[in-house]
């Protein structure tokens, strides 16, 4: 019985016991990696289908990693003795983080730029000379990120365009140089808007074309950033956008010709 006035977490855990076959093999320690980063993509996939929140992500991941650990009778350590499970939990996370990682080249130069940015920074304002330093590595002029709306120029500094100064009225469709962080952000600012919600930002997402699954796990990981970071607030903000997305994309699969949805002189609430 948890007492009055105690803290307690929301999420539930449900253990699936099963009996293991007398066939199971032993494998050894790079067997057990090998495999993890094989099949938890797919069960990634599988979870955020099911709509497993942000949040629920890095808990969910351990069933189907330990899933793998239990298939086995014994998954052995270089020296020959049997892995634990704390162990195990380790190298699962550790593969998670490999994989949420890898996601990142497949975002486009400019939101590679931003994200990392993101982490380090957040909507902060710093020299623009780092801003220089990540575009050079991602082969992207500092110029092209201004021009793309990702970055705001001040003068010297540079800083991820806030939501509430996005430019009202954007449409993915008619963005010249259209990124999935400009998507997240913009789906973002329009859910909690005052003038937006729902309908809106599924108009956003039915104009998005093939970078909506980009911009879904795009929202999945700034989730676990902002987390990891102690911002309490963008967490939210990107786990509400997340278990929106399912929603939102029903939504826009009903537009017969979606055009730009201007949500013009709104007010955005706090996020």
């Amino acid at each position: 019985m948890i007492g009055k006035g105690s803290n307690a977490l929301a999420s539930s855990i449900v253990l699936v016991c099963r009996s293991r076959p007398e066939t199971s093999e032993t494998i050894t320690r790079s067997d057990f990696l090998r495999t993890l980063r094989r099949e938890l993509p797919a069960a990634r996939e599988r979870l955020r289908a099911d709509k497993v929140s942000p949040v629920d992500m890095p808990q969910s991941i351990i069933g189907p990693g330990m899933g793998v650990f239990t298939r086995y009778a014994r998954v052995l350590e270089d020296d020959d003795s049997a892995m634990s499970v704390r162990t195990a939990l380790a190298l699962i996370n550790r593969v998670w983080e490999e994989i949420e990682n890898a996601l990142d080249a497949d975002f486009d130069a400019e939101t590679q730029v931003a994200l990392a940015w993101y982490a380090s920074h957040g909507f902060d304002t710093r020299p623009s000379g780092e801003l220089i330093t990540l575009a050079n590595a991602k082969n992207i002029s500092d110029s092209s990120l201004f021009q793309s709306e990702v970055f705001l120029n001040r003068r010297g500094k540079a800083q991820l365009t806030p939501r509430e100064e996005l430019p009202a009225g954007w449409s993915p469709q008619t963005d010249g140089t259209l990124t999935v962080w400009e998507c997240v952000q913009h789906v973002a600012r329009t859910l909690e808007a005052t003038k937006g919600g729902q309908e809106a930002a599924a108009r956003l997402v039915a104009g998005m074309g093939g970078k909506t699954e980009a911009a879904r796990a795009l929202a999945y990981r700034l989730f676990q950033i902002a987390t990891d970071k102690g911002w309490s607030a963008e967490a939210l903000v990107y786990n509400a956008l997340a278990d929106e997305w399912p929603t939102l994309e029903r939504l826009a699969s009903e537009i017969p010709n979606p055009v730009a949805s201007p949500v013009a002189e709104e007010t955005p609430r706090l996020l």
